[in-house]
């Protein structure tokens, strides 16, 4: 072969190779061993042990997982209408002719590229039972103190919050975007017809961001579902188990009881269970 055929036929895979050598070690690998590991017991330390089904079946009786299951469910419940309804009421804002609206537009962004760590941290400090400002705030005014992270009947409604305070920039920018794009001749044909504000943005608005709301709803499930830093630093899990998240459950089975196999069914399984969520999600939004 000419050495210069031979160039250009080598040539394009020496330019991808950076890209499938990592997608083979941290993808393909990952999920194949993954797989592999559903079936067996392994604690790193001793030889890896085919237990057939034994882990699925673990699974189905650990009342432990049905819990963060459970937990992750509420904060969902709680968390994505809160973020899309506060995401597209400021971006709706943002769209209007306001002063500082680049800052604004910074400013809502900001908390979503600060690390999680450190805004998790911040929030524990503010949900202070004794010297939180929150709790100094209510204490000015007259009323009592809530126990934001203790108290199991209002932990992950707390933890909602502050994951809603910390995403909901990267949203607003979202529908932002969607907004800008919506043709304004549709604004100008309703204003003929009389119709208000509330009308048009029923009826004109939320019709032409049905992408974006599908894309914010899909980033938000899955997020939530990723949901660890918060209670991993904030309350451990605690009180009683009341915020302990399925990827905190995974990481504890996996790093703290060194139990590979079973974390790596439990990963398993809840990636099937957003995938259907989504799928679902999908599907209803398409239908409306």
């Amino acid at each position: 072969m000419p050495k210069n055929k031979f160039k250009k036929s080598v040539s394009p895979y020496f330019f991808v190779s950076p890209y499938i050598t990592h997608l083979i070690l941290f993808i393909i690998f990952p999920v194949v061993f993954s797989l592999i590991l559903t079936f067996c017991k392994w604690n790193i330390i001793s030889k890896m042990e085919y237990v057939g089904f034994d882990n699925f079946i673990r699974l189905f009786q650990d009342r432990l997982f049905w819990k963060s299951l459970y937990n992750t469910f509420v904060f969902l419940i709680i968390h994505i209408p809160l973020q899309i309804i506060i995401a597209l009421t400021l971006a709706y804002f943002l769209n209007q002719k306001i002063l500082f609206k680049a800052f604004f537009r910074a400013a809502f962004f900001l908390p979503f590229i600060i690390s999680g760590v450190v805004i998790t941290i911040l929030w524990q400090q503010l949900y202070g039972f004794d010297a939180g400002l929150i709790n100094q705030l209510l204490t000015n005014l007259g009323l009592g103190k809530v126990a934001w992270l203790t108290n199991k009947s209002i932990a992950i409604i707390s933890i909602a919050i502050m994951a809603t305070w910390k995403n909901v920039g990267l949203y607003v920018i979202l529908f932002l975007v969607g907004l800008q794009t919506v043709p304004q001749a549709y604004y100008e044909a309703a204003d003929v017809e009389g119709a208000s504000q509330w009308q048009k943005f029923w009826h004109i608005t939320l019709p032409a961001i049905n992408p974006t709301i599908f894309m914010v709803l899909m980033l938000s499930t899955i997020g939530g579902f990723s949901l660890f830093i918060e209670p991993y630093i904030m309350t451990g899990g605690g009180p009683l188990n009341s915020t302990l998240s399925v990827m905190l459950y995974i990481y504890k089975q996996a790093f703290e009881f060194y139990h590979m196999g079973y974390s790596a069914t439990l990963g398993i399984v809840v990636s099937v269970i957003i995938m259907i969520v989504v799928v679902i999600q999908k599907y209803t939004i398409e239908k409306d």
